[in-house]
C-alpha cells in the first residue's frame, strides 16, 4: 500500500452565485501543484463539507483527482460523516475515482463511545482498499478519538496508517508517537506545525497553505530533511498569519484572505457560516500585508 506524507492543503471550496465554482476550484488546485504541495485534501471540514450536497462533495473529489492525474501530487479525499453508511459511500466513490487515500473526521453530534468510534472507522476502512487517515478534531465534533482507540484501529486495520491530530496538544502527539513509532501523524493545527514535525510528525494538513503553499511546503520539506533550524525559521515567520486565520470559525477567515488576495472571485459561504466582521476583515488584511502572496 502506498502511503504518503509531506505538505498537504485542506482546500477551501469556492462558491459563485450559491453554486460550486468549478473553474476557481481547478485554478486553486493547479496553484497548489505549482507551489510544491505534496497532497491536496478536497472536501475536508475546511472545504465546508458539512454544507455541500453529496453531488457537490463527489464532484470536488472528481475534480481534484482529474487535476492531479499525471502529476506527483496525491489526493487525500474527505470522506467523513456522522453516519457510517454515508461515509462509506463517499469513501467508495473516492476510491473509484482514483483518490490516493481518504480522510475521515470523527462523527459529529452523535458523540459515540470509544467502541462506537472503533466500529465506525473499522467499518469504513474495511469497505475500501486505499489508505485511510483518521481525523480527530474534538473542538469541532464534540468527541475525542482517544489514543487507545487510535492504537487499536492502527493495530487491527491494515489500511489505517495515519491520524490528523487537531487537538492542539503536543502532549497528545508525544503520546501517540511514543507508543506507535510507525504511525503517521499529520499536524492539523497550523500554529504548532514545527513542534509537531520536530517530534516526528510526517506532515501537515494545513489551512494556511491555501494562501501560502510555497512557504508551507518549504517548512515541511526542511523539517523532513532534518533541517529543523530552517523549518523553525519559516514557522516563526508564519506565526501571525497562522493565528489570524483562526480569528473566527474556520474556514471563514481563510476564504476572506483568499478573496482579498484575488485568488477567488467571490466571497461566499453557506449558512450557518457568515461573512467575517468588518473589524476582523481589517485585521486579516493588515496581517496579510506582511507576506508576499503569489497569484496564479
Amino acid at each position: 500500500m502506498k502511503y504518503f506524507q509531506g505538505a498537504m492543503t485542506a482546500l477551501i471550496t469556492p462558491f459563485k452565485d450559491g453554486k460550486l465554482d468549478e473553474v476557481s476550484y481547478e485554478k486553486l488546485i493547479r496553484r497548489q501543484i505549482k507551489n510544491g504541495i505534496d497532497v491536496v485534501v478536497p472536501v475536508g471540514t475546511t472545504g465546508e463539507s458539512a454544507t455541500l450536497t453529496h453531488k457537490e462533495h463527489k464532484r470536488c473529489i472528481e475534480i481534484a483527482v482529474n487535476i492531479c492525474k499525471n502529476t506527483n501530487v496525491k489526493v487525500l479525499a474527505g470522506a467523513g460523516s456522522n453516519a457510517t453508511a454515508e461515509a462509506i459511500d463517499l469513501a467508495k466513490f473516492a476510491q473509484l475515482q482514483g483518490a490516493d487515500g481518504i480522510l475521515s473526521v470523527t462523527p459529529y453530534y452523535n458523540k459515540p463511545t470509544q467502541e462506537g468510534l472503533y466500529q465506525h472507522y473499522k467499518t469504513i476502512a474495511n469497505a475500501v482498499d486505499i489508505p485511510t487517515v483518521l481525523y480527530n478534531v474534538p473542538s469541532r465534533t464534540g468527541v475525542d478519538l482517544l489514543p487507545e482507540t487510535i492504537f487499536r484501529l492502527y493495530d487491527d486495520v491494515p489500511n489505517i496508517f495515519a491520524v490528523k491530530e487537531a487537538t492542539g496538544s503536543i502532549d497528545r502527539a508525544v503520546n501517540l508517537l511514543s507508543e506507535r513509532e510507525d504511525l503517521y501523524l499529520f499536524c492539523g493545527d497550523d500554529p504548532i506545525d514545527y513542534p509537531m514535525l520536530a517530534n516526528g510528525a510526517r506532515g501537515i494538513i494545513s489551512v494556511t497553505a491555501n494562501l501560502l503553499p510555497k512557504l508551507k511546503s518549504e517548512m515541511v520539506h526542511s523539517a523532513l530533511e532534518g533541517n529543523f533550524e530552517k523549518a523553525k525559521e519559516i514557522n516563526d515567520k508564519l506565526y501571525h498569519i497562522n493565528k489570524i486565520l483562526f480569528i473566527e470559525s474556520n474556514p471563514i477567515p481563510i476564504k476572506a484572505a483568499m478573496y482579498i488576495a484575488g485568488l477567488i472571485d467571490t466571497l461566499e459561504y453557506r449558512l450557518p457560516l457568515t461573512m467575517p466582521s468588518n473589524k476582523n476583515l481589517v485585521r486579516i488584511e493588515k496581517v496579510m500585508s506582511e507576506y508576499n502572496i503569489e497569484g496564479f
